[in-house]
């Protein structure tokens, strides 16, 4: 880093920035020759400063081995959702398929089937891709990134969750995987304030059997069997409280070798679950 780019750091931790988050704007926004703050970096500063999150500000972030664009009309991508995507990894590389069918459920940006498409690229496997999503607006997103990592193998499909998609899909599917919203409307006020600046919609989720958050994870498992192959796999994220009743959900549907992951943290966060073959 220059002296003029150290001074640009300094100046925006004067103002309250973290060094780390001040060091990036930097590099993002500083224009070359400019000794001072430009307009740009003043202004990504700011809406730092107000609460937007880094991701927003910057306008892409790193998910595994992709640059994502990313803004208010998507999640943020966290680090406990690249977890999902090893996971995901691990079912569809365990069955041997070289050309598998793989069914992103409220696909946001497309991190985790663009980024499953693309590593399973790099194996030399021939996967397809079929990205949901509810929202046009997430729908477009999702489009660019894959457009911007040049994966064409992928199909977009505006739906909530299973209701609109070919019905040729039936029975076929190798994986569906899935980050839904699983937030109770009672948990919402105690989470970190910068969510407000997500789609809520793809966060909260109403509750089902006494369990807060539980309505579109419990709508997922009831319906993805009727769309995955014979031993094909779910893979779904979910919160802390939800394991017991997703296990119990699926073995009462029908799947067999039932289990579930804990992420980096120690929390339950992943359920997968089998068709039976």
């Amino acid at each position: 880093m220059t002296d003029v780019n150290f001074e640009r750091v300094a100046e925006l931790v004067g103002l309250g920035l973290e060094r780390r988050e001040a060091r990036w704007l930097v590099e993002e926004f500083a224009v070359p020759g400019d000794a001072g703050l430009s307009v740009g970096l003043r202004r990504a500063a700011q809406r730092r400063l107000e609460g937007e999150p880094l991701q927003y500000v910057i306008g892409h972030w790193p998910f595994r081995s992709l640059d994502l664009d990313v803004d208010e009309r998507v999640l943020v991508p966290r680090p406990e959702t690249e977890e999902l995507v090893d996971v995901a990894l691990g079912e569809l590389l365990a069955s041997g398929s070289l050309s598998p069918l793989v069914l992103d459920l409220g696909c946001g940006s497309g991190a985790i089937g663009l980024a499953v498409l693309e590593e399973l690229r790099r194996r030399a496997v021939d996967a397809t891709l079929v990205a949901v999503d509810v929202s046009p607006d997430a729908l477009a997103v999702a489009r660019a990134n894959a457009r911007k990592h040049e994966l064409g193998a992928v199909s977009f499909v505006e739906s909530s969750w299973f209701d609109q998609l070919d019905p040729a899909m039936r029975g076929v599917v190798d994986l569906i995987v899935a980050n839904p919203p699983y937030v109770g409307q009672s948990e919402w006020a105690d989470l970190d304030p910068v969510l407000a600046y997500e789609p809520r919609g793809a966060l909260v989720s109403p509750d089902e059997d006494g369990v807060a958050g539980f309505s579109d994870l419990a709508r997922i498992v009831r319906g993805a069997n009727e769309w995955l192959r014979p031993g094909g796999s779910l893979v779904l994220e979910h919160g802390h409280a939800h394991r017991p009743a997703l296990v119990s959900l699926a073995s009462e549907r029908g799947y067999v070798d039932v289990r579930g992951f804990d992420d980096l943290g120690g929390h339950p966060r992943i359920l997968v679950a089998r068709r039976r073959a």
